[in-house]
Parts: C-alpha cells; structure tokens; sequence
C-alpha cells in the first residue's frame, strides 16, 4: 500500500528551516514521521501546523503531555483516523507509561476504562469532536465537576480543533502510519 496518495517530500527536499526541525523529530525517532512528508511539499502549511502543534502539545502548565495525546487519539478514534490513533498512541503509550491505554483509547473512546479525570477528558474532546453543533453549556458544567479548571477545558477543545483537521489531512492524503510507530512503547525499556 503506498504511504499517501499525494507525492511525499524526502527531508533533503525541505527548506532549510523545517529541515532542521523535521531533523531534529527524525533525530530522536529514528525516523521521519509521514505527516511531515505529506504536509512538506506546502512549507507554510507545515510550518503552521508545526507552530500550532508545539504551541498545545508542547504547554507546560494544563494537561500533562499524556492528557494532551490522550486528546489526540480519542479524537482521532471517533474520526476513524488511523494515521493519527496509531501514531500519537505510540506518544500516549510513552507518555502514559501504559501499553494498553492507547488501544482501548483507539478502538473504542466512549467505553475505554479510564479514571475520572482522564473520563472527563475523553467526554469533553468526543463531545466536540462528534457533535459539536450540540456543544454546550453542559459539556463545560461535566469537565468543570470533574475538576478540569478552564485552561484545561481550553486546551481540550483546541487540541481536539487541530486533531479534526489534521485528521481529516490524513484523510484526503490516506496516509499510512510509518511501520515504526506500531512498535513504540509497547515493551518496557
């Protein structure tokens, strides 16, 4: 199967700037992520994605970076976005510490085990992500009761905001998950 239905740029391709950046990802991975390769033949718009991306994930006040892939990947699920739930499961799954989370997560959000504030994580991010015309006063009064303060709250809904359509780029690509992430964080190191 190939890895996207648009043409895929090599990381020499890149301009200077993301070639660093992407270098750096790539660096520590041991490999380019294909989003990357998909997003590189529009430099501005993988620039902007990678701006976007840092300035929620990277935070350091709010959600934890394990709550922020947790995000991510219940978003990507009800999207039905494999690129995405494989690929930030791997992170969830570092991140977490748990082998599992990122598979239940994945395959099933609204049924996962989770405890009550990941819950109320999960909840709010579907809540959005599924019908956001629905949306409402409700859903913030269920994350504030679970003990989410408003930046977190914010957080969720911008993180869920960036994965909608970064999920829907790997839609229109059909981009497939680099071999390497099925394997991350499944062994203990």
């Amino acid at each position: 199967m190939a890895e996207s239905r648009f043409a895929l740029t090599e990381l020499d391709e890149l301009p200077e700037d993301l070639r660093e950046r992407v270098g750096e990802i790539a660096s520590k991975s041991g490999f380019v992520p294909n989003i990357f390769r998909a997003l590189g033949h529009r430099p501005a718009e993988l620039r902007a994605f990678m701006d976007y991306h840092d300035a929620l994930m990277e935070r350091p006040e709010g959600l934890s970076k394990a709550e922020r892939e947790l995000v991510v990947v219940a978003t990507s699920a009800a999207n039905h976005c494999t690129y995405c739930i494989v690929a930030h499961g791997a992170i969830l799954r570092i991140r977490s510490k748990d082998p599992h989370l990122a598979d239940q997560v994945g395959t099933n959000p609204w049924q996962a085990q989770l405890d009550p504030r990941a819950r109320a994580i999960t909840d709010l991010a579907l809540a959005l992500v599924r019908t956001p015309e629905h949306f409402g006063e409700a859903d913030i009064a269920s994350a504030r009761e679970a003990g989410l303060t408003d930046d977190e709250i914010w957080d969720v809904g911008a993180i869920t905001a960036l994965f909608a359509a970064s999920n829907r780029l790997a839609h229109l690509t059909a981009l497939q998950p680099n071999a390497e992430f099925y394997r991350m964080g499944r062994d203990p190191r």
